[in-house]
């Protein structure tokens, strides 16, 4: 019951975008995806799969990074590259689908948090980039129906 109360009252930033013809408004969301690979060739062809299906409209390759993880039972160190990701909350499941057909993990890291403050202007240009809401709120990667 407290955590419901607790996250119905997190702070939210959201970016009043105009609909159709009819003028309706939407709110909508945005969001930060991050994922790890192992090689910076790996985390550059993620930046590039997502950003090309504009399903993020930016998306930084950092690194190397030292990650240090449990996998099959023990604790491993290795090196990283980080992948973070501008999106919206309602294309993250295209998001990850498109991670995932270029991950090689087996089991990767995918995580969204939500961007919960951001400059208007970069907002506002972030929606314009991304991947437009069809009928139906069907996504389309391209902005057609």
């Amino acid at each position: 019951m407290l955590s419901e109360l607790l996250y119905s009252m997190r702070p939210r930033k959201a970016v009043l975008r105009l609909g159709n013809s009819k003028n309706e408004a939407q709110m909508t969301e945005f969001i930060q995806v991050i994922t790890s690979a192992a090689t910076k060739a790996d985390a550059q062809a993620i930046a590039t799969a997502v950003v090309g299906k504009r399903l993020a409209t930016c998306a930084q390759v950092i690194g190397p990074i030292t990650s240090t993880y449990w996998w099959q039972g023990q604790i491993e160190t290795a090196d990283e590259w980080l992948c973070v990701m501008k999106s919206r909350q309602d294309l993250y499941g295209e998001l990850e689908k498109a991670i995932r057909q270029v991950h090689p993990y087996e089991v990767p890291e995918i995580l969204a948090v939500p961007v919960v403050q951001g400059s208007q202007d970069y907002l506002e240009w972030m929606d314009r980039e991304l991947a437009q809401p069809v009928d139906g709120g069907q996504q389309t990667a391209d902005g057609t129906r």
